[in-house]
């Protein structure tokens, strides 16, 4: 359980720092830092069911994937999925908020 929740949070750390990439207006960069913890937290919530599972995948199936050469494309293939899912679910709660991000 803790691996998995460790996995959740690296790849939300890679979703991103702060929130200074997104903007509303009327609100100051500490808002919008605050807005945006607060979706990493729902999308760390949302993900960490799913990072649990992956890790129970690797730990299970693991030996079967080294001998078929394919545990590392599986393993990353499923952290990518994760963080994909992660960064999806931030973008959708920012803009809830009235978050746009700057082009």
């Amino acid at each position: 359980m803790r691996a998995g929740c460790a996995l959740a949070v690296l790849l939300l750390a890679s979703c991103g720092g702060g929130g200074g990439d997104w903007a509303r207006a009327g609100a100051d960069e500490a808002e919008a830092e605050r807005e945006y913890q607060a979706c990493r937290d729902v999308a760390g919530t949302a993900v960490g069911k799913e990072a649990d599972i992956d890790q129970d995948i690797i730990a299970t199936r693991g030996r079967d994937w080294q001998r078929g050469g394919i545990g590392r494309v599986e393993s990353r293939a499923m952290q990518e999925h994760t963080r994909d899912r992660a960064a999806a679910i931030v973008a959708s709660c920012m803009r809830a908020k009235g978050y746009t991000r700057p082009r």
